[in-house]
């Protein structure tokens, strides 16, 4: 097997699987601070319909998420081409993880730094987004970082609904070729190249931060 004839194809593959990263990782943790300050809230119209959405994008799979919104919704007469139907599904299932890393973040600032904030004449809502949440989101930062590792693996799982991602093309070049083993070896080598060091960046982000650097 010329290996050079097929990567090109697992390139197209891998550039599919970063978009459909970049989609999910940036919607789904701007809809995760909204879900995290849904259940932070005082109030419980806001809080339990939060936390409902939160627990149950954590319990369901991924996968079933996926399923769902491209075979399910068009049902109800909502349709999405495969790959915003993998995009949407993906999107919800890392707001409702990276909602309780945030939260969890926020949590973690002492009750002091709200107490100071109120001495020094800022009212709730700024001492909250002025002082807590800055902090709490830092505090985030390692955890968010790994899971938007997670979430360019999970892409992998965009195959099982016809998105011509890594795995896809890599299916595909495999049963051309009949080399299952190369082209899988040689795809799961790829996504490691992506998720190796970006790893490593998020571990060496936590010792800075563990430090008390920016």
């Amino acid at each position: 097997m010329d290996l050079s004839l097929y990567l090109p194809r697992l390139l197209d593959g891998l550039g599919v699987s970063l978009q459909l990263t970049a989609i999910s990782v940036v919607l789904g943790y701007a809809l995760g601070l909204l879900f995290a300050l849904g259940v932070s809230s005082i109030h419980r119209g806001l809080r339990w319909p939060a936390l409902v959405v939160v627990e149950i994008g954590r319990g369901i799979p991924a996968l079933v998420v996926l399923y769902i919104v491209y075979y399910g919704l068009p049902a109800v007469g909502v349709l999405f081409s495969s790959f915003w139907a993998a995009a949407a599904g993906l999107t919800f299932t890392v707001a409702a993880y990276s909602s309780e890393m945030i939260r969890a973040g926020i949590q973690s600032v002492p009750r002091g730094q709200g107490e100071a904030a109120a001495a020094l004449g800022l009212s709730r809502l700024p001492a909250f987004t002025r002082v807590i949440l800055p902090q709490g989101l830092r505090s985030s930062i390692p955890a968010l970082m790994g899971l938007a590792i997670q979430s360019f693996q999970g892409t992998s799982l965009a195959y099982s609904i016809s998105v011509n991602e890594l795995m896809s093309q890599a299916y595909q070049v495999s049963s051309l070729t009949f080399a299952y083993l190369t082209v899988y070896v040689v795809t799961g080598l790829i996504y490691a190249v992506i998720a190796v060091p970006a790893t490593w960046a998020s571990v060496w982000v936590e010792h800075r931060l563990a430090r008390g650097h920016a």
